[in-house]
């Protein structure tokens, strides 16, 4: 079983290595590079991003009237959003520290990059900050509540579920009376010790 485990283990790190290969062979092909959050690009590749943006006022004239009416309503989701933001990131602040379980990281979900593409016009960069926001958010908030449901309730549900989190497979089955409470003691200690192991390797 242990050595299975090992041959699993090694398999998915030989996969993220081929992933970010790929993506490094993708930036080439794109003309950019990454220095930490900044994106930079070839003075040429910026020069043509630039000759393929939409100027704001053929943008405006292009707009769909049913865009244009419904986009105080898109925008005026920033106020839930920003709630959301902070009670979340307050209650893993209070809760997490409690439990003794690692606090997720913003920075592993929240990427705002989108804006520093010069083809894209200001109406159009805002429109990705605001969306990468708004994603990333829900990602950072999904991951927060799914250690909850680690820590407090791992118990898979009777009904098959679409786009489970990353750590429901671990949960116990439904109906494991026998079980339950052992698997549920070594799925808290796992969440304590491998996440705060997790997170030290990836600062």
């Amino acid at each position: 079983m242990a050595t299975d485990l090992s041959e699993l283990l090694a398999e998915i790190r030989r996969l993220e290595e081929e992933v970010e290969n790929r993506w490094e062979a993708l930036r080439q092909s794109f003309g950019y590079t990454l220095e930490g959050h900044k994106v930079r690009f070839a003075a040429e590749i910026r020069r043509l991003h630039r000759y393929y943006r939409t100027g704001l006022l053929r943008y405006l004239a292009r707009a769909r009237p049913f865009n244009v009416l419904t986009a105080p309503v898109i925008y005026s989701m920033i106020v839930p959003l920003a709630l959301l933001d902070l009670s979340i990131t307050l209650y893993q602040n209070i809760c997490f520290r409690a439990y003794r379980v690692p606090r997720v990281r913003r920075d592993h979900y929240f990427v705002i990059d989108r804006h520093q593409l010069s083809y894209l016009n200001g109406i159009e960069k805002f429109n990705c900050v605001y969306c990468g926001y708004g994603n990333g958010l829900m990602a950072y908030s999904r991951e927060i509540i799914s250690r909850t449901e680690q820590y407090w309730c791992p118990i898979k549900h009777a009904r098959r579920i679409h786009g489970a989190h990353a750590h429901y497979e671990k949960f116990a089955d439904y109906g494991d009376a026998e079980n339950y409470h052992a698997h549920l003691e070594r799925l808290r200690r796992e969440l304590v010790s491998g996440e705060r192991q997790k997170s030290d390797t990836d600062e």
